[in-house]
């Protein structure tokens, strides 16, 4: 979910390609990126794509084929993975189950009454992400040789870091919260330019991309005053203040400061006073300012493709087409025999 600023944001967001991104570190949200290919790569009726034993194999295909887009476009990826969520995340873990659970019994309704189209948008919000599923996208990642990064806790944080420590040059999420997090530079919509229906009108999704810093100075507010306005707002963490939106809350917090004076000046929205805990307030607010991440990993660097077990992974355990996946396997190729020959042409150029 995150932070909703949407609005905000698109004061400063801007589009770019890929050659903007060329021979650049992108370090990627795995979660957020997996969860997108379970609620999109879906069948008609809104089932997602599984193999012969049932097994949802959706992130599978998504990252195998979205992973040889990134490389063809020399773009360097490192996927980075959730480690424990914080306590103050479960109630919004709770909250996310109940909302599958609701939307699961409609798509059951509306696959019976055959209403495709709405079973397939109850389906896209059913989507789980279990244990097995991490561990075969960590092994789908590195056969195809790229670096994974276990993060101790939120891959957001985590995203943000390695942008801070110079060793990846965006952060790519769906979710604004790795603004929260100090991510400098955020890429959403990470893939080739692509298509969706909203209702009954299609439009394109191009790569967007915002700087923090960019942002914080078109509003005049620090990142602390940002993440005060998430809390008004609502985020995994907590879940904000009715009412509250992501103009009112900018105005909140210019006019007052902070989100302490918004609560000793008994500011009320709706006819209701804003009551937080100062004590939940600093809980939040250290989880972003000072959050739980790994700084002892290895700069990462990618590695050889090992295609004999992608090929094991994808066409023998989950049975993909064999044709399909043997066309991607020559792409992936073609671009290791490239690199073959820069480095020769390189290598004659010297000598």
């Amino acid at each position: 979910m995150g932070i909703k600023i949407g609005e905000l944001v698109n004061e400063v967001k801007r589009t770019i390609t890929f050659e903007n991104l060329f021979q650049k570190r992108i370090a990627i949200d795995a979660f957020n990126t997996i969860y997108q290919f379970l609620a999109i790569i879906r069948q008609r009726d809104g089932t997602p794509l599984k193999d012969f034993q049932g097994n949802i194999t959706s992130h599978l295909s998504g990252l195998f084929y979205r992973t040889i887009n990134f490389l063809e476009h020399n773009v360097k990826p490192i996927y980075v993975f959730d480690g424990e969520p914080s306590v103050l995340k479960l109630d919004t873990i709770k909250e996310r189950h109940k909302i599958k659970e609701d939307a699961k019994e409609k798509m059951i309704e509306a696959q019976e009454a055959e209403d495709f189209r709405e079973a397939k948008k109850f389906a896209q919000r059913t989507s789980k992400l279990d244990s097995n599923m991490i561990d075969e996208s960590k092994k789908l990642i590195e056969d195809m040789g790229i670096p994974i990064i276990q993060a101790t806790s939120e891959g957001e944080a985590q995203i943000a870091y390695l942008v801070e420590a110079g060793d990846a040059w965006a952060c790519a999420s769906q979710d604004y919260d790795t603004l929260l997090f100090g991510g400098e530079r955020l890429v959403r919509n990470f893939a080739i330019s692509r298509s969706r229906k909203v209702k009954d009108t299609t439009i394109t999704l191009d790569i967007e991309y915002i700087s923090l810093s960019k942002f914080l100075k078109n509003f005049g507010i620090t990142r602390e005053q940002l993440i005060e306005m998430g809390i008004l707002i609502g985020t995994d963490f907590y879940p904000g203040i009715k009412g509250i939106g992501q103009k009112i809350a900018l105005d909140l917090i210019k006019k007052y400061d902070s989100l302490e004076n918004v609560i000793k000046n008994k500011v009320a929205i709706g006819g209701k006073e804003i009551q937080i805990d100062f004590e939940l307030i600093k809980q939040v607010k250290n989880i972003f300012l000072d959050p739980n991440i790994k700084k002892d990993y290895q700069i990462p660097k990618q590695k050889g493709i090992d295609y004999e077990k992608l090929g094991e992974l994808l066409i023998e355990q989950h049975n993909f087409s064999h044709q399909r996946v043997e066309n991607a396997l020559d792409r992936l190729r073609k671009l290791d025999s490239s690199k073959v020959q820069v480095s020769l042409d390189n290598f004659f150029k010297r000598n």
